[in-house]
């Protein structure tokens, strides 16, 4: 029997086909990361859950790999592949909300910011990432941390449905009375498990925040994080605010001296009564003084999507995680070494808090592992010039490997690069089989 051609899925496809051999292939091919450079044979760009049916049947006959695209945010650019069929969802980013059922339905394509956009109009929310560009499904299907994670629990732990097309081409519901071990799956088990088409997520009343960065001197990096250790096993679980590593921009609230100069940011997200908001986050300056800072009230989308101009598409990122159950002197100091030599104003480390709400989801209710980790840090390296790859990549390692022995074996998938495959399993830990 001959194998199906391109021509003939262009022909079944409502949407488009994307081959070497058209004009628009090299920008249809690119993800987020610039260090992935990858050639798949075609790409297809879907409108629909038939079409996803129609792309993987069509790589099946055809004997294809197939890999998934949605905001295209992999930091090990799974959204792509040598030789093979992309499935790209970035055309289907339509976003629903029913008020009334205090629902939101976002296709496979949608982003934060598409997802905030419309809930936000109907004064609601639920927990999405810190970057408003990163794609809704992948977030969430690797278990979903954001500012609202401590209060609302993880994006996957408010994922009560989805529409699924399967490996062998089936379109099927997952939900709580359908299918209920696939979205059981869903919730933290990453891309594995089919093309998540739609996911339907319980939202909550949420419109405004308070909240924003803070920066402190490197002298007072040490009191600030052990007062943040200490701070965040209490804090109310409105709270969702974490330390980062930052060289000061240069943007119009920071000093200009400070401006290039490596700082401890405290980013603040107060979800819970606005006039309460200042007495909480304003409790860190009980430590240290902040040499600048840009907190208030403002809209929880704006707050979400407040870094998106430090990490615009192509630029090279190497990342590496960790689970963390106890923030020790000895796990602060490793941080103190490592994060302020931080090497361009792109690049960071986030320590998470992944308490509260999230961690009272039982760890066998969910495929996210590690429902015992306090902290979930990420050494996010992110830059824009090739030639610093090699300087760049060593910081992250090396940061990584200080500290390490202060953390649990396994990490937040979603943080993972190409080259932590020996951490999968540890990355589930008991839900792994």
């Amino acid at each position: 029997m001959p194998k199906p051609t391109i021509e003939q899925l262009r022909q079944q496809l409502a949407g488009s086909v994307i081959t070497p051999a058209d004009a628009d292939y090299d920008e249809a091919r690119a993800v987020y990361n610039a260090m992935i450079d990858r050639r798949p044979a075609a790409i297809a760009r879907v409108a629909s859950a038939g079409d996803v049916a129609i792309a993987i049947r069509y790589a099946r006959e055809a004997g294809l790999p197939v890999a998934v695209r949605g905001g295209g945010h992999s930091v090990p650019g799974y959204g792509t592949i040598d030789d093979g069929i992309v499935i790209d969802l970035s055309d289907m980013r339509g976003v629903s909300v029913d008020p009334g059922a205090r629902t939101a339905t976002a296709q496979g394509g949608a982003t934060w910011g598409d997802y905030n956009a419309a809930t936000h109009e109907h004064g609601l929310a639920s927990t999405g990432g810190i970057i408003s560009t990163t794609g809704v499904a992948g977030l969430t299907l690797g278990g979903g941390i954001g500012y609202l994670t401590r209060g609302m629990g993880l994006a996957c732990d408010n994922l009560i449905g989805a529409e699924v097309v399967t490996a062998d081409g089936e379109i099927v519901t997952a939900s709580a009375d359908e299918n209920a071990d696939l979205l059981w799956a869903l919730k933290g088990g990453s891309g594995n498990f089919g093309v998540v088409t739609s996911l339907t997520f319980r939202v909550r009343e949420l419109s405004d925040v308070y909240g924003g960065p803070m920066f402190f001197g490197l002298d007072d990096a040490a009191d600030v994080l052990r007062w943040f250790r200490d701070f965040i096993e209490e804090a109310p679980e409105a709270f969702g605010g974490f330390p980062a590593w930052q060289i000061a921009p240069p943007l119009e609230f920071i000093p200009e001296d400070r401006h290039g100069e490596p700082c401890l940011a405290f980013v603040s997200c107060w979800a819970g009564p606005l006039d309460e908001g200042e007495a909480v986050v304003n409790q860190v300056k009980q430590v240290a003084s902040p040499v600048a800072e840009h907190v208030g009230p403002m809209p929880y989308p704006a707050l979400n999507g407040a870094f998106d101009g430090l990490v615009p598409a192509g630029m090279q990122h190497y990342w590496k995680a960790a689970y963390v159950r106890e923030l020790t002197d000895e796990a602060i100091a490793a941080h103190l070494e490592h994060g302020p030599k931080v090497p361009v104003v792109n690049s960071t480390m986030h320590l998470y808090p992944i308490n509260g709400a999230a961690q009272r989801i039982g760890p066998d209710e969910a495929a996210f592992g590690h429902r015992d980790a306090t902290f979930a840090p990420v050494i996010a390296g992110m830059w824009p010039d090739p030639a610093q790859n090699e300087a760049n990549i060593a910081w992250v390692k090396d940061y990584y490997a200080a500290i390490a022995p202060h953390s649990e074996e396994g990490a937040y998938v979603n943080f993972a690069s190409d080259d932590d495959q020996d951490r999968v399993r540890a990355n589930y830990g008991d839900n792994y089989d």
